[in-house]
């Protein structure tokens, strides 16, 4: 099974300006990455060749910054590292690059008249590690001298280093082929050796490195790293030579040089290692296929899927979890669970969504699952209305792909009571069921959830659109689960419950005057907002709206708020609309839910737009062609190459923006592709 790789040559690297858009990224399956742009130059204090998972999948800390290459001969040094200063860019070895490729690991070819650097870069599975594997041609009649310069550093990835006001704090080791660098803060080693040449110890701190990004969103940009020596090594003429660099960092020396054992230390060994990774790359393509053998294979498909996988990680129990986002989210409880099917079960990795739904029961607190954990602290935040109820429609899921209603009642059905009876009776935030039966809650609890200034953009509070359905879709699962489980009085109170609601709802939501769904309900005040809320109604397994007004919804959406990237989070005639999402932290909160395009709807509205055309066969739409076609296909080579962005501008060209890639932003709309587009139904579906 081959993909094809994603790359670019010479003359498509030319626009410095064009090219710092382009991202790569490489993962390690517990929450360590590597990750720049295609140019090597870092432009996010989230950038670098080795952001280490010291507590898996958190405390993730930048280790290694990159790796420059100098070379000389015949007393003239040619630099082919690139780092960019307030007011420049020093040295510019970007120039010199003549080809970058993805194919999966990140390619770099750079040649001048006398030399040139092959340069691949990959990051091995469950460790924290990274290599680089140098093939360095000496193209004169004189001898070449190599110096691979590495940048360290040790800091908390949302942050960055000021060596003047806290000095790095160290101690430094050194043999013949590698340099151990041991840090007090967070305490942990860095371990880099080279399979050829020599280190040579040359302290030096390269100061005041910018990154663009992060001054472009307002954030502290400017950063100090150490150089603490270089590699040399010597090439004879026309002559081409192998190495390897290893990077590999753990909470003391001994984690660290365990981990450059296990990979190897001669070329041969790592040449191995890659070749079992690649290899295990295109099982997961033969296994995904043979799954779905009504499926054609496809270049971005495969793209695709590869990428699924990258966001599933574990921790040092072997536990799974679901990273929202790269670079700078962590397992988030909503995130998880819409993420769920389509980076769990559609690549039919039901263990490991048991895993993630148990372990989920026991961190729930008085009905809430958990919003999100902080990077390294073990408090929990439970301020989500709707991670909850996502759940419920995740077990939903799960049942819909494997019929395992014994896992579910024996390890599950406790849990799932304990929500439904927290939400109907009153659990914290202000949730509690209305005598209308429908839920209630406080506001900034949705998934529009931005702050600025200590007070929501969006707050919602009331009863808001999505929640309501989200509930009914929990109390109907609740009363198909207590009916298969044998107990008549859950199964006849929640399903009565379920009627009133469905009843409520269509009573009080709908807005005559826009003929679509209020946003909230609250107290006779309802909201008349375009949001892209109202499609996820239509889009669950038991829709709590009246059929009568699919078409409706789903033709104000479609002209209001559809685009390519994703559906829009608000009108664009509304006052409220930001089409831009830039500038600092309170300009992009403010944007976030109010006109920034998510990508992640795609996938309930592809999903609510093929019911609606089960009902009505006989009307066409251009609509369904072309629906993911450039959000899964155009966009993996705009901006985190192989990935899909967190959100994009609300206006015109839509650029993407956010994290460089979402967790749901691809879950979404492949399950979509896969379930409604393609038409491949889960094998259980039937239990509905």
């Amino acid at each position: 099974m081959e993909y094809n790789e994603i790359g670019l040559k010479s003359k498509n690297l030319v626009s410095l300006e064009e090219n710092l858009q382009k991202e790569w990224l490489l993962t390690n399956g517990i929450g360590g990455y590597a990750a720049s742009t295609i140019l090597g130059i870092n432009t996010r204090k989230y950038h670098g060749l080795l952001i280490s998972a010291l507590n898996p999948p958190g405390n993730r800390t930048v280790h290694l910054e990159r790796i420059d290459e100098d070379v000389t001969i015949n007393n003239q040094t040619y630099r082919f590292g690139a780092n960019e200063f307030k007011d420049i860019i020093y040295p510019k070895g970007f120039k010199l690059l003549k080809e970058f490729s993805i194919n999966p690991f990140p390619t770099f070819v750079y040649s001048n008249s006398v030399v040139e650097i092959k340069k691949n870069i990959a990051m091995p599975t469950k460790k924290n590690a990274i290599i680089l594997l140098y093939n360095i041609t000496n193209k004169s009649s004189k001898m070449a001298k190599i110096k691979l310069f590495p940048l360290v550093n040790s800091r908390n990835f949302h942050k960055i280093s000021n060596n003047n006001l806290k000095p790095l704090q160290y101690t430094q080791i050194q043999t013949k082929n590698s340099v151990l660098l041991s840090f007090c803060n967070p305490k942990s080693t860095l371990t880099i050796f080279s399979t050829k040449g020599k280190f040579i110890k040359k302290t030096n701190f390269i100061q005041n490195i910018y990154y663009r990004q992060e001054d472009l969103r307002g954030e502290s940009s400017i950063d100090d790293c150490l150089q603490p020596g270089f590699f040399e090594l010597k090439i004879n003429p026309k002559k081409s030579i192998k190495t390897c660099i290893i990077a590999s960092s753990g909470k003391n020396i001994k984690n660290s040089l365990d981990i450059i054992q296990e990979i190897g230390i001669t070329n041969k060994e790592i040449k191995l290692l890659l070749q079992h990774e690649t290899k295990k790359n295109r099982q997961l393509l033969i296994d995904f296929y043979s799954n779905y053998n009504k499926l054609q294979e496809s270049n971005w498909l495969n793209w695709i899927m590869l990428a699924a996988k990258n966001f599933v990680v574990e921790d040092h129990k072997n536990n799974k979890h679901i990273l929202a986002g790269y670079f700078w989210f962590g397992p988030w409880g909503r995130d998880t669970f819409i993420s769920l099917p389509g980076l769990i079960l559609i690549p039919r990795r039901f263990n490991d969504a048991k895993n993630i739904l148990y372990n989920f029961s026991t961190l729930i607190k008085n009905g809430l699952v958990p919003n999100f954990q902080q990077d390294h602290q073990k408090h929990m935040e439970y301020n989500t209305v709707d991670a909850s109820l996502w759940y419920l429609n995740a077990i939903l899921q799960y049942l819909k792909y494997t019929g395992d209603f014994a896992f579910v009642q024996k390890k599950l059905w406790s849990t799932i009571l304990k929500i439904v009876k927290f939400f109907e009776k009153g659990t914290d935030f202000g949730i509690k069921m209305d005598q209308d039966c429908l839920l209630q809650h406080g506001p900034q609890l949705t998934w529009m959830d931005a702050i600025v200034n200590g007070k929501a953009v969006t707050p919602r509070s009331g009863k808001a659109v999505e929640i309501q359905s989200l509930w009914y879709n929990a109390l109907k699962i609740t009363g198909l689960l207590a009916k298969k489980f044998g107990e008549k009085y859950n199964y006849e109170k929640y399903t009565e419950i379920a009627s009133k609601s469905k009843l409520s709802f269509n009573r009080k939501f709908w807005n005559k005057k826009r003929n679509c769904l209020f946003d909230v309900v609250e107290n006779d005040n309802n909201d008349s907002s375009i949001r892209p809320n109202q499609i996820i109604p239509i889009s669950l397994d038991f829709s709590i709206i009246e059929k009568d007004h699919y078409r409706a919804i789903i033709d104000v959406v479609s002209t209001k708020l559809l685009t390519p990237y994703g559906l829009k989070t608000l009108e664009k005639n509304d006052l409220k609309y930001k089409g831009k999402y830039v500038g600092n932290r309170q300009s992009r909160d403010q944007a976030y839910h109010n006109g920034t395009v998510w990508p992640w709807l795609l996938g309930p509205f592809t999903t609510a737009y093929f019911k609606l055309k089960k009902m009505e066969p006989q009307k066409s739409n251009k609509i369904e062609k072309n629906i993911l076609q450039t959000l899964l296909k155009d966009h993996l080579q705009q901006s985190g190459l192989g990935y899909v962005s967190e959100i994009f501008d609300g206006d015109v060209p839509h650029k993407g923006r956010g994290c460089i890639a979402q967790a749901w932003s691809i879950a979404e709309p492949l399950r979509a592709y896969i379930e409604d587009i393609m038409n491949i139904k889960p094998k259980f579906h039937e239990i509905l």
